[in-house]
């Protein structure tokens, strides 16, 4: 089996980081796993496994013929039978059918939020629908959303996987103290609603608990917002910004609880991260969550409009360590029971199969 993953970018992102994981995966089991980035290169680009073919595109404009011929070639030259496009990169994936109509075309959808735009709002995907062979979302309310708006009938759940790079060195140092420190994993940006957790966290005022946000910056209004509100509050000694950093494993290896606080979301890898690292977690309850995380048993969910609920499940998880040492252990087994790569890739392959021969 030959198999292309599309993505347009490399920055740090849920769908970036999926797309890296599968074309990564892949190259392990099959004949041709490739990699191709439309426009922007980024800080995933160095993990990329040698064994996985990667193509740049440098595309510079919505429609870039070059581009898209560009891609043509290297689908003819690797004998690819379908390219697996992730988010956006959609609408080059169905330039390339239209100029190549042999190929098959997957689009996975990441983006929770989606569920709740019209169809009007998504009219250019929607006509592109015509055109996919199949559609893969990362959970089951998107999985409702495009088969009720799409003209693809072909629609699957595939959950996310994720998988620590035991070859990767640990070289972040989180500030403050063992037993102590609440980790955030996600990039600053809507709709992850890191204000919300600061002021539940402001709010608590707990003694010597420190909260660490990892994720990467976009020097816009929603950093600035954050930035603001921790020198406002005088949370410079407790609240720690350290940016993108691809050394997870070692990060969760010394926290004490993970959080996230999202408004939307599709299928969160912090989630699986938090899993695998055993980590006591408190989750947003939108999107695929509370799939991954069930409530008082591995872990601790919350409605992100309702800062008072959060406020409260923060503090329960702060103050009562036999419960956390539960859900982390329960978390774990979970994750590594139902998300773990192989089990994934065991779906993910079965459906390529189905697809080709269809």
């Amino acid at each position: 089996m030959r198999i292309v993953q599309i993505i347009d970018s490399l920055e740090a992102g849920g769908a970036e980081h999926m797309a890296v994981n599968y074309a990564n995966a892949l190259a392990q089991e099959i004949s041709f796993s490739g990699l191709v980035v439309t426009r922007n290169e980024g800080a995933l680009l160095n993990e990329i496994n040698s064994k996985c073919s990667y193509l740049f595109l440098n595309k510079k404009q919505t429609i870039d013929v070059q581009a898209v011929f560009k891609l043509r070639q290297y689908i003819v030259t690797h004998k690819v039978a379908i390219v697996h496009a992730h988010g956006t990169s959609f609408f080059i994936a169905v330039l390339l059918k239209i100029s190549y109509p042999k190929i098959k075309v997957i689009w996975h959808e990441h983006y929770g939020a989606r569920v709740n735009q019209t169809a009007s709002a998504n009219a250019v995907l929607i006509l592109c629908s015509l055109f996919f062979n199949a559609i893969f979302v990362v959970n089951k309310q998107l999985l409702t959303w495009v088969k009720q708006k799409t003209f693809c009938k072909n629609a699957y759940y595939i959950p996310n996987f994720t998988a620590f790079d035991i070859q990767k060195k640990g070289t972040t140092i989180l500030q403050g103290n063992d037993g102590q420190r609440i980790v955030c994993v996600a990039n600053l940006k809507h709709p992850k609603n890191h204000l919300a957790l600061l002021r539940a966290f402001k709010d608590l005022n707990v003694p010597n608990w420190t909260l660490h946000l990892i994720g990467e910056e976009y020097d816009d209004d929603y950093s600035k917002a954050i930035r603001d509100y921790i020198k406002l509050e005088n949370l410079e000694e407790f609240v720690f910004l350290y940016g993108a950093k691809r050394d997870i494993e070692n990060i969760l290896s010394q926290a004490t609880i993970g959080v996230l606080s999202s408004t939307a979301e599709g299928f969160p890898v912090c989630l699986l991260e938090y899993g695998l690292a055993g980590l006591p977690t408190l989750s947003t309850n939108v999107g695929s969550c509370s799939e991954v995380v069930a409530d008082n048993l591995s872990g601790l969910l919350f409605d992100p409009n309702n800062e008072d609920e959060l406020k409260n499940q923060l503090y329960k998880i702060i103050s009562d360590k036999p419960l956390r040492d539960r859900f982390g252990l329960y978390l774990q087994q979970s994750v590594l029971r139902k998300y773990s790569k192989s089990i994934i890739l065991k779906q993910l392959i079965a459906k390529y199969e189905e697809i080709k021969n269809d």
